[in-house]
């Protein structure tokens, strides 16, 4: 019995928690990225000027790596915008993932970028004699920058971690290796103006592998995580103790979890008691998917209930269905003086239990009905009524008679119901 529920038209609909807080990640994420692109825009545009009229390459790497912080800033908000869209035909889950994808592309951008920069420097070094001596402006703007961006870096991340976006972490931290890089072009700058003219050529190759290294770092965490990368372990002890607190859950196996953004989609099949109805059974499953959705990572929940552990018992899968076990009851009791009025049957690894009501028929006089409920299967050849049905093992828990009236108001209620 697989229990989903919240579902209409196959779409699915967040929780309040989970609207309420991606709501507030995504007017987060257009306060802080709109302040970042300011500032690049100001900072870069001061680097590459001053960079060019100051002979200082180290800094104009610097100001091509703001160009590129501008870049991924535009980035982040058109994945903010689309990530925060509600589930459609074409996509049932959410897109969440646009923000996954935003990072893949921040990191290849990155990548590319700090490839760009190693090349340049590159080129510098291997002709030292043509490095030109740094004017001292340049080493004010470094200092400048890299002010700003830690400034920038600690403002976005305090935001981030608020919300908890992925996203907006990795962004804020390109922010902490924007300012990184500023105090290595700082650094550089200052041993050329000391005389040392290769070190300028050498902060802006550190700069390029610093910016290469943290683009791999995003990008392959993205690719992770649009690989359908699991939450981690303490996540998952966490969201099993939610499940195993349920009343009416037995144990939990099979718990599986993938990211979707920031969010996780969970699947688990729980253990309940293999003779409750399957209304009891639904209503368990539907208190443990509330339970998990207490957790404001989670974005939708898929519980399986199993009658047993069917990591451990075989399927019993061999059984014979409902139709066919009623007919050989029906065979059976024929000519014993009642008919069946409703069939109760539990499959299990073990066998077929089985729970009988029946009803006394019309011609049976009142002294048979007067008999003990035993009396009315005891005609009934069990060893043979099982090989006919093929199973493994037949019990018959339960065999109520009802009287007529009992009967009629049983068929009512069924009618009504």
């Amino acid at each position: 019995m697989t229990v989903t529920v919240n579902r209409q038209f196959a779409f699915i609909f967040m929780p309040a928690a989970a609207i309420a807080q991606s709501g507030e990640k995504h007017r987060v994420a257009r306060k802080t990225t709109v302040v970042s692109i300011v500032l690049n825009a100001i900072l870069s545009a001061l680097q590459l000027i001053v960079g060019v009229l100051a002979h200082s390459q180290a800094l104009i790497a610097d100001g091509v790596h703001s160009l590129s912080d501008l870049v991924s800033d535009f980035v982040v908000l058109i994945a903010n915008r689309h990530s925060g869209a509600q589930p459609d035909a074409d996509h049932n889950y959410g897109h969440s993932r646009y923000e996954t994808v935003a990072s893949l592309f921040l990191g290849a951008l990155l990548i590319a970028v700090g490839v760009g920069m190693l090349w340049r420097a590159g080129t510098r070094l291997a002709d030292p004699e043509a490095i030109p001596a740094v004017h001292l402006s340049a080493l004010v703007v470094a200092v400048l920058v890299l002010v700003s961006k830690e400034a920038l870096f600690r403002y976005m991340l305090r935001e981030a971690q608020r919300v908890r976006s992925a996203m907006l972490i990795a962004n804020a931290w390109h922010a902490r290796s924007d300012a990184a890089s500023s105090l290595v072009v700082a650094l550089g700058i200052i041993g050329s103006l000391a005389g040392v003219r290769l070190l300028d050529p050498i902060a802006a190759a550190i700069v390029g592998f610093m910016v290469a290294r943290m683009g791999w770092v995003f990008g392959w965490d993205a690719l992770q995580d649009l690989s359908d990368r699991a939450l981690d372990e303490a996540a998952s002890t966490g969201l099993r103790t939610l499940l195993l607190a349920t009343p009416g859950v037995r144990d939990v196996h099979e718990l599986r979890t993938r990211k979707m953004g920031d969010f996780a989609l969970v699947d688990a099949h729980i253990l309940v008691d293999p003779l409750i109805s399957v209304s009891e059974g639904h209503f368990i499953a539907e208190s443990a998917r509330a339970r998990l959705l207490t957790d404001t990572r989670v974005l939708d929940a898929l519980i399986h209930v199993d009658p047993e552990n069917d990591t451990l018992a075989r399927p019993p899968v061999d059984l014979p269905p409902r139709e066919r076990i009623v007919s050989e009851l029906n065979a059976a009791l024929d000519g014993h003086g009642v008919a069946i009025e409703a069939v109760n049957l539990h499959y299990l690894s073990s066998g077929l239990d089985v729970e009988l009501v029946l009803r006394p028929s019309p011609d049976l006089g009142e002294e048979g009905r007067s008999e003990g409920d035993a009396a009315w299967l005891a005609g009934i050849d069990r060893v043979e009524l099982q090989r006919r049905l093929g199973a493994r093992r037949l019990s018959v828990l339960k065999a109520t008679v009802l009287s007529e009236p009992q009967s009629k108001l049983a068929r009512e209620h069924r009618d009504v119901a």
